[in-house]
Parts: C-alpha cells; sequence; structure tokens
C-alpha cells in the first residue's frame, strides 16, 4: 500500500525540516512548501491526506485557508501554530480543522496525531458504506456533502464528517464522551469536548435543526449523545 502523503504549510524553513525529517522516518510521504499559493497549486494535481497548515504565512490568512481547506478537500486538517490561545484553538476548530497542536511541539506528538487521525479518516472507513440516507437527508461521505430530498447539497469538513459518520454508525444508542475520544482521538479533556461540541453545533445547524429543541441530535447532558434518525447505508 501506498504511504500516506502528508503535506507542510510553514513558512519556517527549520519547521519544515524537523517535519519532514520526522514524518518520512515515520514511514509517511511529505511535501513542504513555504507559501499558501505554491501549497494550492499542489493541491490541484494531488490530494494529500493530511495536511500541516501553519496559521502565520506572509501571503494568506492561515485560517481562511483551513477554512477552505475543510471544505473542499477530502484530506485531514492540523493546525499547528504559535498562537497557543484558547479563542485561536476554538476558532480553528470552528472552521474545520481536526486537530490543533501550538508550537513548540514534540515531532513524536505530531506522527501520533497524524495516525489518529488517518485511523478515523476516509481510509479506514467502516464496511457500512459511503452513503447513508435517514429523515429526508442523505450523508456523502464520499463528497463530503449533505443532500436533502429536493437535491441541495450543503458541504461539511472532514472534521464534521467523523463525527456524523460516528452517529449514523450507531444510531439510537448513546454515544458517551469516552466513546467519542476513543474513536476520534486528538486531544483530550476541556479542549477535546469543546471541540466536539462545536462540530456538534455545525452538523445541527447544516441539518437545519431547532437549536433549542433538536429532533436528530440529542444531547444527554452529563453523558454524551445520541443520534435518533433510522439510517440506511449504501
Amino acid at each position: 500500500m501506498t504511504a500516506p502523503l502528508v503535506t507542510i504549510l510553514d513558512d519556517e524553513p527549520e519547521i519544515r525540516q524537523i517535519l519532514t525529517e520526522t514524518l518520512e522516518e515515520a514511514g509517511f510521504r511529505t511535501q513542504s512548501f513555504a507559501r499558501a499559493r505554491e501549497f494550492e497549486a499542489s493541491l490541484k494535481r494531488v490530494t494529500p491526506d493530511v495536511c500541516l497548515v501553519d496559521l502565520s504565512l506572509p501571503d494568506v490568512d492561515g485560517l481562511t485557508l483551513v477554512h477552505r481547506l475543510a471544505l473542499e478537500q477530502g484530506a485531514a486538517v492540523i493546525i499547528i501554530s504559535g498562537r497557543a490561545q484558547v479563542q485561536d484553538r476554538v476558532t480553528g476548530l470552528e472552521l474545520g480543522a481536526d486537530d490543533y497542536i501550538t508550537k513548540p511541539f514534540d515531532p513524536a506528538e505530531v506522527v501520533a496525531r497524524i495516525r489518529a487521525r488517518l485511523r478515523s479518516g476516509p481510509r479506514n472507513q467502516p464496511v457500512s458504506g459511503n452513503s447513508a440516507t435517514f429523515s429526508g437527508w442523505t450523508a456523502h461521505f464520499d463528497r463530503y456533502v449533505l443532500e436533502d430530498d429536493s437535491g441541495v447539497e450543503t458541504p461539511f469538513s472532514h472534521a464534521e464528517g467523523e463525527v456524523l459518520r460516528l452517529f449514523l454508525d450507531s444510531p439510537k444508542r448513546l454515544i458517551s464522551r469516552a466513546q467519542m475520544q476513543e474513536a476520534l482521538g486528538g486531544g483530550a479533556g476541556d479542549s477535546f469536548d469543546r471541540a466536539m461540541d462545536v462540530r456538534v453545533s455545525r452538523l445541527r445547524t447544516k441539518l437545519r435543526e431547532d437549536p433549542k429543541n433538536p429532533r436528530l441530535i440529542k444531547t444527554i447532558y452529563g453523558a454524551g449523545y445520541i443520534f435518533l434518525g433510522d439510517v440506511t447505508w449504501s
């Protein structure tokens, strides 16, 4: 099997070199870029498995780029940034990033985070299928879109797709925070809980749920979530 491809976008040569050497030693293929425009041009030729993106770029706003990647690419998006404020983390996750790593970082942690994303991503999807129909909606995981019964499509990010697939694989069953952590990997504690809450909120909006009384994705306070729709996979 071809080794997963990781693209690195960071304007610091030392960071690119450290990541490239560490990832290639761990068995990944890599491509590295100092400018967002070169990085985006490469995406037209090949879709990587994981994109590592710095937020402080000289030519493009990093958060805007992350949002575009989350909507348009099938790759997982992991932010690596010197911005350590909680609000920066929250904003990055809200815009569709799968994970957020702050500088300075341990290269071994980056490898572990990438492997966690790949375990839960499209390369290892359950045998249930690529499309799920439920409550007037069809989720197309091969194209990352939600389609309503009139054919109108709404894109969702890789990160949102991970959570949605977890719900659709276990309808009408409580999914605890611990189960979400085990299935999706990433950080733990408050940052993980906040990331999950953000993704669930975005999914509810895209499914046109009433925020005060959602009919599909119910919060069981102190326990987790439960998805109430009937699901058919194809």
